[in-house]
């Protein structure tokens, strides 16, 4: 397939490479474009995270916030095995970007939360100890 000036993958790829070379400000307005003109399935998933790492990078991170929590709420029944995959990454993200706005208990709660899944013991304890990070026993 040829990609053009005007085609989402294109925009996508070439920002993925401003990226990996260490341009993040150069990669997010590339990796906007590509969203907002129908980047689809996998690549729109791996351009939400990538672009949100950017913004992280570039001290947006609030703004970062707002993209993963967003990508979080989507129905994953709506999504293909491969996409559905990523979500361990949304949350890796997700927990960087909470640090660096001061929400360490929130961020904290994230990482044990998407740990916990591939753990072989005590997922269910580290389900809820996730939990009580955001809402501790007697908070009222």
């Amino acid at each position: 397939m040829a990609l053009f000036d005007n085609d989402p993958v294109a925009a996508f790829e070439r920002a993925c490479a401003w990226d990996s070379t260490g341009h993040s400000d150069r990669a997010i307005s590339l990796y906007r474009w590509a969203l907002d003109h129908g980047l689809s399935g996998y690549r729109r998933r791996r351009a939400v995270i990538q672009m949100s790492s950017s913004l992280r990078n570039i001290g947006q991170a609030e703004a970062a916030i707002a993209l993963l929590e967003a990508e979080q709420g989507i129905d994953p029944t709506m999504l293909d095995e491969q996409t559905r995959g990523l979500a361990e990454s949304i949350s890796a993200v997700l927990a960087l970007c909470l640090v660096d706005t001061g929400r360490a208990r929130e961020s904290v709660s994230v990482a044990v939360g998407a740990l916990a899944a591939h753990l072989p013991r005590y997922q269910r304890s580290m389900r809820n100890y996730a939990r009580l990070l955001l809402d501790p026993p007697g908070k009222q």
